[in-house]
């Protein structure tokens, strides 16, 4: 026989026996592998009916993510695989952030409390002290300390107050009022007292204590406000990054990686970990932009962690703020003769107060010159704790500081780092980088893991992601927490950026935690328009062979009757 002939032959020998195989595989071969008993078992563990469940294999065509193959899933039964992954996703997403918001949310509440319960105690005890000390005199003109707490209130909370002027008008405040005891057998007019004010600076009359307590109470509040409100700022952006916004790519993409082994009879197959990393990195590719803000912001905030440790941290400042204040009023009383000379001689010499006003002198005024409490006799303040209780407290919160600090160093890195934790759950992902679904059958993952960020994925293999529209919800978490870390780096080096003031929009002041602009600045990003970058999906396969004579031929037609029994054999 010639060797045209030989040929003929030799191809219909191959036809002969490929028709064999796929007539056996239609009609008798294996019932099991083309049952799909394993997916109605596992589909129905999700919650879902089994009314549209297919009890064999059947066509594919009408599916849109999964693949077209032979298939135990029906149109809708790909849509709720397609929820039921979105779903997952984005309860994957939360819950894998919870140790973070929580260490946000938890620190934030407890260094606000403490916070206000210093400055209440504060004043109870200034309060209580002075009662003891100057009795009915000090009574009468309490409303200039109880001003002032309640000024430092106010900034704490949120208030846009100017703590260096705020504490200039309280010692020139108390000036007036004790120039007016310590000279009682004068008149003063209201233009006289304000000649009195202006002198405040060059009379010194409470010596250096004004100078000191501006600078601690300045330094100690300004760190303490802005850390409390970083962590509130970190708490908002953490909280709404973590509910994730899912493309139409991104769904698909969870589908095909989470859902199609349903379709494909094969329930029980776990995607293989680079390929999880490349879904994932393109579903969070806005949120892993986040991380280089964030990383600054965590930065600064442990930065401000340190003042609160520091000889300028508020419990410092604010437990002996009594004493202080009352040194102060000791120095104007040794002084009282100079300085009231000086200031008859710059604002003129007073006229005597009339007739029905006491002549009293500075011994009658005072019935008991100022002495320090020991710690002993420190006044029990209202609610049945006093100042030396609260130092108990504040050595608890000094362990919060460095509890803080860990707890935001650990958070550093965290968004970017999310596809990889997401990804090394084994509830998630398989263990066997051999025998694990790369996005079409069984076996080994190829492609390389996309880097982190929006710009990375135009060569995403998995995700279609359009780079040129980064996502303006994620752009305005990013402008927070830039307003925010400039506000903590000025805290750091004592420099203060006045809050909105949170009274003017009628939300409140109860707490630190009431809203700022930092976490109420709205930033408009316009992305250019755009078609959507598909990422390339080639598989780069290419055929070779000898044209030539008619063992190439024959070779080509057993490749491709091969290849048709491999896309068969895949979906059992």
């Amino acid at each position: 026989m010639d060797l045209p002939h030989r040929c003929a032959m030799f191809r219909l020998q191959i036809v002969f026996c490929t028709l064999s195989v796929l007539l056996s595989l239609s009609f008798g071969g294996d019932v099991k592998s083309r049952s799909c008993n394993d997916v109605r078992q596992a589909y129905t563990a999700k919650g879902f009916s089994l009314a549209s469940v297919p009890h064999q294999e059947i066509s594919g065509e009408h599916l849109r993510v999964c693949s077209q193959g032979y298939t135990c899933c029906t149109s809708e039964m790909e849509d709720s695989l397609g929820q039921q992954s979105k779903l997952e996703f984005e309860n994957l997403v939360e819950e894998m952030s919870q140790n973070l918001r929580t260490t946000f949310t938890s620190r934030h509440k407890k260094f606000d409390e403490f916070f206000l319960e210093l400055l209440e105690n504060s004043q109870r005890s200034l309060n209580d002290m002075f009662v003891r000390t100057y009795g009915k005199l000090y009574m009468q003109n309490s409303e200039v300390f109880q001003e002032l707490f309640t000024e430092l209130k106010r900034y704490y909370t949120g208030g846009n107050v100017n703590l260096q002027e705020m504490l200039n008008d309280f010692w020139s405040r108390l000036l007036e009022r004790m120039f007016q005891l310590l000279n009682s057998q004068y008149h003063f007019t209201d233009d006289y007292l304000e000649c009195i004010s202006k002198y405040t600076d060059q009379l010194k009359p409470f010596g250096d204590v004004p100078r000191k307590l501006k600078a601690q109470v300045t330094r100690a509040f300004i760190a303490a406000r802005t850390f409390v409100q970083g962590l509130m700022v970190g708490r908002e952006v953490a909280n709404r990054v973590a509910k994730v916004n899912v493309s139409p790519g991104c769904s698909k993409a969870l589908t095909r990686m989470l859902y199609c082994p349903y379709c494909g009879g094969l329930p029980d197959l776990k995607p293989c970990g680079n390929y999880c990393q490349n879904v994932i990195k393109g579903c969070l590719a806005n949120q892993a932009d986040l991380d280089p803000e964030w990383n600054l912001f965590i930065d600064a905030m442990l930065l401000v962690a340190d003042r609160l440790e520091g000889p300028f941290n508020i419990e410092a400042v604010m437990e002996p703020i009594d004493v202080k204040i009352s040194e102060a009023i000791m120095t104007m009383q040794d002084n009282t003769m100079q300085v009231s000379a000086k200031v008859f001689q710059g604002c003129g010499h007073p006229k005597p107060a009339g007739m029905g006003r006491s002549t009293r002198g500075i011994t009658d005024t005072f019935n008991a010159r100022f002495r320090p409490y020991s710690p002993e006799e420190r006044p029990t303040t209202a609610a049945g704790t006093s100042l030396d209780r609260l130092r108990i407290v504040w050595r608890t919160m000094q362990q919060s500081v460095v509890d803080i600090k860990e707890k935001l160093k650990e958070s550093k890195r965290f968004w970017s780092g999310l596809p990889n934790s997401i990804c090394s759950e084994g509830r998630v992902v398989s263990s066997d980088s051999e025998q694990c679904w790369n996005s079409h059958t069984k076996g080994r993952y190829f492609p390389e893991v996309v880097k982190d960020g929006l710009t990375n994925q135009l060569h995403n293999p998995e995700v279609e992601v359009d780079i040129t529209r980064p996502d303006t919800f994620i752009r305005q978490q990013i402008m927070t927490l830039r307003m925010m870390t400039t506000k903590l780096r000025n805290a750091y080096n004592g420099n203060d950026i006045y809050f909105q003031d949170s009274s003017d929009e009628g939300s409140g002041s109860g707490s630190g935690s009431g809203c700022t602009e930092g976490c109420t600045t709205e930033f408009e990003f316009t992305g250019t328009e755009a078609p959507v970058v598909s990422a390339d999906r080639s598989d780069g396969q290419a055929a070779s062979g000898h044209a030539t004579s008619c063992v190439a031929a024959s070779s080509v037609l057993l490749t491709s009757l091969a290849l048709q029994l491999v896309l068969l054999w895949q979906w059992r």
